[in-house]
């Protein structure tokens, strides 16, 4: 009887646009339904279940636009879910998530505190200091200035606040970010957590993402049917992490293997192979956005390491040490500060010399003891005029954390939190690329939930702007193309889905 689910459940009657705040459209409960269960249908065929979910999001999608009566479809979806539990038996909860409170930490989520160096240092570090709290810090009383005068969930009162909400015909920041269901579905690491996903740099339709099963993979959207450019084989172990070049060129990736490779993103081939001399876990890199001949790598023995890519030499004084194992990191946009977290918890930040590359350690933060920092990503403006630097982190602790940059040194101040299902998974978020002429501005969060939440980060109450459903286990990355036409996440069943705008 449950073979013929489909058959007899052909997905018929449900709404055509997302409920935004709360439930999500009942099309999209039924196909997060589907998807939980989808690993127990042919266990030993995993391309006839990406097949099948596809199809079935088809068929919902088409059939969304019927408009029947609510009740039939809340009906629907209830008989559904016990068809399934049925046959496969009902679906348990995450057994991985942490206790939703935050474990105590040796200083508050909101205030960061100098780190303590050599006592010979200090001379020359408290010169530094003394010249270096500039824009940010101006920056950052100015917006407190104005956050204190204007209205709750107000966007700063400028001429030009006004000029840019006229600009976007008066949208709301919901209806900018409804998405009208799966554009396509990528399964060509099936069955190995996908931990990293990014589109390249000022491009609409070429997609990476890494894999635990040792390749990454190039995928091009367009044109029609999206299709895998190139996989890149050459790590003995899993991948861990990955970044394009600012040209998109070239792509440089980590291992549990203890290598940094060099691709041509073109033909595939790996250029050149890095061995970390310690032979330790490589687990997370990223470009100098201002000299993409520097690559910097954090390590399983807690080290931060500038890699000059051109020549496969460590950078002289480009090194340093965490409290814990290397998990992420991210540069200001000016390539000026740097910072990573660690598997115990801490976000240090450091000064990045432009001429010699070289790393001095200047704060760190305790996010919450134990808690690894498993994503970091950097802003200098949220939106057009809510214009605050800031750092975006996820950290185990069932909450996405947003913190604003106060000066020169990368000192964070919290500025508010989100609540998700994170508590062991190694997550990441992203701010939305656009500046947006609408009022508010977005992030958004992979979820242990099998869910992707849009968040506007200017909304009091009702922070959830939307919320995505289709992936069959925690979602692990999200990335958007240049004009957020698309959005990618990536789950850790190896599953891909690319998620297209709803076009009005």
């Amino acid at each position: 009887m449950a073979s013929k689910i489909a058959d007899i459940c052909p997905g018929r009657g449900f709404p055509s646009t997302l409920t935004v705040c709360g439930m999500a459209a009942v099309w999209q409960q039924v196909l997060a339904v589907d998807a939980r269960y989808n690993a127990y249908r042919t266990p030993t065929f995993p391309q006839f279940r990406t097949q099948y979910i596809r199809r079935r999001s088809q068929l919902l999608r088409e059939n969304a636009k019927c408009g029947f009566e609510p009740g039939l479809r809340r009906h629907y979806l209830r008989l559904r879910s016990q068809l399934l539990a049925l046959r496969y038996g009902p679906l348990s909860e995450q057994s991985s998530f942490r206790a939703s409170s935050v474990r105590s930490s040796r200083t508050t989520l909101d205030r960061m505190e100098d780190f303590e160096e050599d006592p010979r240092a200090q001379g020359a570090r408290g010169h530094r200091r003394s010249v270096s709290r500039g824009s940010y810090q101006l920056q950052a009383q100015m917006n407190r200035a104005v956050y204190d005068e204007r209205t709750p969930g107000a966007l700063v009162p400028t001429s030009v606040a006004e000029a840019s909400r006229a600009m976007a015909g008066d949208t709301t920041l919901s209806e900018n970010y409804a998405f009208a269901g799966m554009h396509h579905i990528f399964d060509q690491h099936v069955d190995s957590a996908v931990p990293r996903l990014q589109f390249a740099n000022d491009d609409k339709h070429l997609l990476a993402c890494c894999s635990l099963d040792g390749t990454l993979s190039i995928m091009i959207l367009s044109p029609s049917p999206p299709s895998v450019k190139v996989v890149l084989k050459g790590h003995a172990g899993p991948v861990t992490d990955f970044a394009w070049s600012l040209s998109n060129d070239v792509i440089v990736s980590t291992s549990k293997d203890g290598t940094l490779r060099i691709w041509n993103t073109e033909d595939g081939r790996c250029i050149r192979e890095v061995r970390d001399p310690e032979a330790s876990e490589l687990l997370c890199c990223t470009f100098q956005p201002m000299n993409n001949n520097l690559t910097v790598v954090g390590n399983s023995k807690h080290l931060l390491q500038v890699v000059n890519i051109s020549t496969g030499k460590k950078v002289k004084g480009g090194s340093s040490k965490l409290t814990g194992r290397v998990l992420s990191m991210s540069f200001d946009a000016p390539g000026r500060i740097l910072w990573a977290g660690d598997d115990r918890g801490s976000v240090f930040s450091f000064l990045f010399d432009m001429a010699t590359g070289k790393l001095t350690k200047a704060k760190r933060l305790v996010v919450s003891e134990g808690s690894p920092i498993c994503s970091i990503s950097a802003r200098s403006w949220i939106s057009r005029e809510a214009r605050d630097p800031s750092l975006l982190i996820n950290a185990c602790v069932n909450k996405l954390l947003l913190y604003r940059v106060v000066d020169n040194e990368g000192t964070l101040q919290l500025k508010r939190s989100f609540p998700i299902k994170h508590g062991s998974q190694p997550l990441h978020s992203i701010f939305c690329p656009l500046m947006s002429f609408r009022q508010g501005a977005c992030v958004v969060t992979g979820s242990e939930d099998a869910c992707v939440y849009f968040f506007d980060v200017e909304r009091n109450t009702k922070a959830i702007v939307n919320k995505l459903q289709g992936h069959g286990g925690p979602v692990l990355d999200v990335s958007f193309n240049c004009d957020e036409s698309l959005l990618a996440s990536a789950d850790s069943t190896g599953m891909v889905i690319i998620w297209r705008r709803e076009q009005k």
